[in-house]
Order: C-alpha cells, then structure tokens, then sequence
C-alpha cells in the first residue's frame, strides 16, 4: 500500500499523488540519489496480482525506458517492492490533451496539425525502436505547462492486451483500430488509425464513432464510413480533412504506411493547407465498408468476454453481442431473399446486350482508324495524295497549305489550329513557357519541392508533349523548388500572449522553451512576450528551442557588462606587464558593482544586474618604478634625481547593455 512519504526502491520517496487511471495511480515523488522529481505510476492491486501480466508488463516497460525523444515521456525505472509494482517516469507539469480539448471546445486547425506532428515525431521514435503504443488517445497525451507535447504509456498498452485485461475500456475504444477491434494482429499502421481519430477529435471536439457500449463503438469503427471533420467544423481546410481520412482507412493498406509520411503531410498542411495533395492509394485487396461478418462478431464477443471476466459485465456484454448478431442476421436473411427473387434470365438478356453494344462501338472504331490510315477509300484521293506530297516534299511544303488546310508545324502533322505540344521537361521555366507561347498555348504554373530537378526548371508538363492540343488551351507546368527546406522560419511572437506565441511556435515546428519573467520600458507589452531567443526571420532547424521572457510591466531597467579589459600598458607607457592592479567597475554616479584584483590582461569580466546607468567608468590603481634621471640646475651643475615607486590611477569608459 502507497502512502505519502513512504520511501520505495531506498530512493523515491512518494510526495503526493497527482493523477490515477484504470490501470494505476500515479504520484510525484523526488528521487533521492539524483536529485530530481519523477512521476511514479503504481499498478493497481488487481493488475499486481495477476504474474503473467507483471512479467510481461515488466518486459514491455524495460523496453519502453530505452526511448529518449522530446516528445515522449520518458521511462527512467521499472520496480517491485513488497507487491508494489511501480514504473518510474518523467516528470511532466500540464494537462492531458483530452482535458486541453475539454477546456477549449476544440482546438484551432493551426494548433491541432502542431500537437498531431509532435505526437507523430514521438510515436515515429518509437516505431524506429519497434515499439507500438497500440493505445494512442488524448488521454495518453500530456501537453506541458511549457507548450512541449508528450505522449506517454509506451509498451504498457501491449501488456495488458496480450494478457487480457484492460483499462478504461469504454475511452479506449473510441480511438481503437478496426483490426484491434477484431482481435487481429495490430501493427504500427493501427497508432496511425487511433493518430487520426485523435486528430479528428482535436479539430471538432467530438469522436467520430460513439454508442452506448463499448461493442456497438468497435462495430462502427470495423464498418461505418468515417464522417467527415468539415461536416462539424465548416472551416477545416481540404487537405486537413483527407490527412485525417487517410490515417483512419478501414484497411491498413489504405493508410499512411509509415509516420515520416504522416508528419510530411501535415507539414505541408500548415503551407498550403486548401491543396488537395493528400493521395489514397487503392491496394490490391478492397477495402470498402462492408457488414461485419458471423466470424468477426464471434471474434469481437470471445475478445469481449475475456475482459468481461475482470470488469463483471459478462452478462450484459454477451446480450448486447447476441443483439448485434440477431440484427446481422436479419440483414442477410433480406439479401438472400432479394437474390431468389431477382430474375436470371434478366441478367442474361443483359449480358447478351452489352456483348452487342461492344461489337458495334468496335467496328466503328476500326473503320476510323482506318479511314484516317487510308485503308479505306474516302472519295476525296485529290486531298489524300496533297497530303502524301506534303509528307513525302516537308522541305518544299513546309508553311504551305496542302490542298485541305493541313500543314506541318513543329514536326506534326496538325489541322486546322490543332499542333502537337512541344517537349519542354527539364528546360528552365522561362525557355519552356516561352517556346509554348511561341506554340499558341497558355501556359500555367505549379511549384513543387523536387531532389531530383533543379530548382526554375520543369519537372512535369500537362498534357504530355506530342499531344495533339488546339491553340489557346492551357499547359500546366510543375516547377521545381528545389531540394525542400528543412529549416524554418522564426516568427515574431513579441507583443503576444503567451498562449498564442506558444501556439505560433508549434505551427512553425519550433519547440517553446522556457519561459521567464522581467520588467520592460514599453508599458504595451505588460502581460506579454517581450524578447524571444532567435532573431525573427532567421532560419533555424525544425524543432528548435525558442526561449521567450514575458513583462510584467514597467521597472528598474537592468544592465550587464560583458567583455575583456585590457591592461593599463595601453594608455600608460610607463606601466610594466605584471604588475598588479586593483580593477574596478562603477556606474557613471560612482556606485561600485565590481572590483578585483589581477596581474594577468585580458581581463575577462561579466556582470550583470546593474541598474541605474547605462554607461560607466572601468578604474585602474597600480605603481609604477620609475628610474634615475639626470638633470642641470640653474648654476649649471649636474644633479641626479633619483628613481622611486609612484602611485597611480587612470579611468576608461564603458557602455552597459540592457538585459
């Protein structure tokens, strides 16, 4: 049993708990031997006791502690202390992403594509380490009181589905897989699934799938098409609503195959969010909606009632199974009735007409082409041998009208103001719009990022070259832009909340950083970001750490002094390197901030917190040995004055800067 300020693993010693769950609580505790505060989750009783779960739990955790990544929480320790089985993790001050949304509504496009790529960069981790998470949800997600997005309770969803036993299964359903909802095998494409229903629900606020037991929600997500996001929120752009179709395809096979293909669509989501570029490819094998089968509802009730045996409903979750099974039933039944009712001989009637109407558009076909190759005779041969002049004769015909108002243009033979378009692929935009125009055609163009071509010349041009297009029509150009830019650039989020600054930085794919307070002159920006660590407009690596510092208000203005002083030998010639001086710093009204006491220039020197000044003085007190001088006096007698020590100062001024 936990109690607070007991002593676990001879370093955790338990402070207060902050949190529990369905399958543990959690509390914060300080780690003696390091010197940090960590969260502790203990399994619950239940769980503790059951030794399969235990060891593999145990596996499952020790593998999960092998992650290091920004946006995991991570695992420092797994442990057992008189039937306490506990996981040490990362201790991480914020909210779960499920009551972020709560207490906003729902979240902006911005903002939720920003926390769904941090979420995919950690999930991406642990795919790269063969780790699946198997049970990503908003509530597995923790946002920091710093903007930092982490998803946590790596390895420890496998544990307990391996050994049937579950939590929170009513809040786990919603974001399950249709194969996990089967009892299939679940992979790494089945975190991409749970990914886009999460998205969904941070874009509308709501699930896609809902019902009032746990088996009607993981019937609807096996064979229910997934409803549009834009049918709750108007304004979700195209290609947010297709990333989150594509992630939630019924078939594995539909969806995204990997997380670097996620991140890199809603990346590009956040620059040109209104293009559909978003592609679903057809896999061998169908993947359409279709009516859950005898097989599968028996699969999903055997799944059902092993958890049933530890949550007590057995005998509600089996009525509810038989329910759903009576209502399958009666749906095939009404097929198989509509299938004796349907009339065979229709169909072959049917048949027989398509067959004909084949035949025919067949022949026609024929009998076209043919015409056109002078196969067939036309009547016309006048025209029919101008035309074979003008092919035999290009030299002597070439501009010339052949009799029926042909003529060879480009190296195609063209009617009328129909002309072949020209190959332009891999010209510079310029050449290859210029030749086009040159042709007669319009001419538009698309950018794209390209490894393969240099940037300004074409990588594509629509419709084909060779294709026979009338004059004025469009041709479609893709431009490359070059390799992509993998650095980004910094806004300003100076005059913002911190609220909004943090969320401008994540749509960037920059990473909040600290976040401190200072007073500033300007009395507009109290309450607000008035300095950040990266100059706006400089390109940066994605995922950099932007510090920023919020005012409170109008204050004492500070100043630091950062530099190295040089020796008085600069201004005094009489000065010998070695000799010790007394340094000292004061503001230009003579208040001391610094005094030290050396023989060795460059001085470094760094101080800060002055105030009151923005300049000061940098004083110097040392001796110089002066030698023996001869002199005459006014009689003309030579006197020897002799050499002595002398004392002396001299001062420098310096410009402070404002911190």
């Amino acid at each position: 049993m936990i109690k607070i300020g007991m002593l676990i693993g001879d370093r955790y010693e338990i402070l207060e708990k902050i949190g529990n769950g369905g399958m543990s609580d959690v509390y914060k505790a300080k780690c003696h031997k390091l010197n940090r505060f960590v969260a502790v989750k203990v399994l619950k009783q239940e769980f503790g006791e059951n030794e399969n779960f235990v060891s593999k739990f145990k596996v499952e955790a020790q593998a999960a502690a092998g992650l290091m990544h920004p946006n995991i929480v991570n695992v420092y320790d797994v442990g057992n202390e008189n039937g306490i089985n506990y996981i040490v993790m990362e201790l991480v001050e914020g909210i779960t992403l499920k009551k972020y949304i709560e207490k906003k509504a729902r979240l902006s496009v911005k903002e939720a594509i920003s926390i769904a790529i941090q979420v995919s960069m950690g999930i991406e981790a642990a795919h790269n380490n063969r780790i699946i998470h198997r049970d990503i949800k908003p509530q597995n997600i923790i946002i920091s009181k710093d903007g930092k997005v982490k998803v946590t309770d790596f390895g420890i969803a496998k544990a307990a589905t391996s050994n049937t036993i579950t939590s929170n299964v009513m809040g786990s359903v919603h974001y399950t897989s249709p194969e996990q909802a089967r009892g299939g095998f679940s992979d790494e494409k089945s975190d991409i699934y749970s990914l886009g229903i999460t998205l969904f629900e941070m874009l509308t606020g709501r699930v896609p799938f809902n019902g009032d037991t746990t088996v009607a929600i993981a019937i609807k997500h096996i064979q229910e098409p997934m409803p549009s996001p834009r049918d709750y929120v108007a304004e979700i752009p195209v290609s947010v609503e297709q990333i989150v179709y594509k992630c939630t395809q019924k078939s594995p096979d539909r969806r995204y195959q990997s997380m670097p293909e996620v991140v890199e669509d809603l990346k590009r989501s956040l620059m040109t969010p209104d293009e559909d570029f978003v592609k679903i490819v057809d896999p061998d094998e169908t993947a359409s909606t279709r009516v859950i089968t005898e097989q599968e509802v028996k699969e999903i009730k055997q799944q059902v009632q092993k958890k049933s045996s530890v949550t007590g409903d057995s005998i509600r979750l089996r009525k509810e199974l038989e329910e759903e099974r009576t209502k399958k039933k009666k749906a095939v039944e009404v097929k198989e009735k509509e299938k004796e009712e349907y009339d065979p001989r229709m169909e072959k009637i049917t048949t027989i007409l398509a067959i004909i109407a084949a035949v025919v558009i067949g022949v026609i076909a024929i009998y076209l082409v043919g015409k056109v190759a002078g196969v067939f005779p036309t009547g016309d041969r006048g025209n029919q041998i101008g035309v074979e002049q003008s092919m035999e004769n290009p030299a002597e015909n070439s501009g010339q009208d052949s009799g029926n108002g042909t003529s060879e243009q480009s190296g195609f033979l063209s009617g009328g103001n129909v002309v072949g378009v020209p190959q332009v692929l891999g010209w510079s935009y310029a050449e290859a719009s210029a030749t086009l125009k040159d042709n007669g055609y319009e001419v538009a163009k698309e950018e794209s990022f390209s490894t393969d071509v240099t940037a300004g010349n074409v990588i594509s041009q629509s419709p084909e070259a060779g294709t026979d297009l009338a004059k004025g029509n469009v041709v479609t150009l893709r431009v490359s832009l070059g390799a992509e830019i993998t650095k980004v650039r910094v806004p300003n989020v100076v005059g913002k909340d911190q609220a909004t600054a943090i969320e401008e930085l994540m749509a960037a794919g920059l990473q909040p950083g600290k976040v401190d307070e200072t007073t500033n002159e300007d009395s507009s920006l109290a309450g607000k970001v008035c300095y950040q660590s990266y100059s706006v407009g400089s390109y940066v690596d994605s995922g950099t750490v932007i510090d920023m510092k919020i005012s409170t208000g109008v204050g004492t203005s500070t100043y630091n002094f950062i530099g190295n002083i040089a020796g008085p030998g600069e201004e005094d010639g009489d000065y010998a390197a070695g000799t010790e001086v007394t340094v000292v710093l004061a503001t230009a009204d003579g208040q001391e901030i610094y005094r030290t006491t050396t023989s060795t220039f460059p001085l470094p020197m760094n101080v800060a917190g002055i105030t009151g000044a923005e300049s000061g003085l940098v004083t110097f007190f040392y001796y110089v040995d002066l030698p023996a001088t001869t002199t005459t006096d006014e009689n003309g007698n030579v006197v020897t004055v002799p050499g002595g020590r002398e004392e002396r100062n001299l001062s420098r001024s310096v410009k402070f800067a404002k911190e």
